[in-house]
């Protein structure tokens, strides 16, 4: 079942959270290097989630549609209205011309 944006990155700042409150000496594990590489990696996808969310937001300011913006992630128009048009940013109607 798809997720919106708003449940992934809650859902990201609680896994980061319970990594936080994570007391070392009530888990036994030899290593703990592929936690550390978990919670970097769950860390990335938060930043770069956050950074795609806002590069939407700015290209539907820019006036862009729905399809472009969805052609260049990878996925429809529709598709990405459904995940970030809760965002805001509305599309800025582009200037007419003085001829018009």
């Amino acid at each position: 079942m798809p997720r919106s944006l708003q449940d992934i990155l809650a859902g990201a700042d609680a896994l980061a959270d319970e990594f936080e409150a994570l007391d070392p000496d009530t888990v036994e594990w030899s290593d703990a290097a592929p936690l550390r590489r978990v919670r970097e990696a769950q860390a990335a996808r938060v930043s770069a989630e956050r950074e795609v969310a806002d590069a939407v937001v700015a290209a539907r300011a820019a006036g862009f549609s729905w399809a472009v913006i969805g052609g260049f992630l990878g996925t429809s128009g529709e598709a990405a209205r459904q995940r970030y048009a809760a965002l805001g940013a509305p599309r800025r109607k582009t200037p007419r011309s003085a001829a018009s």
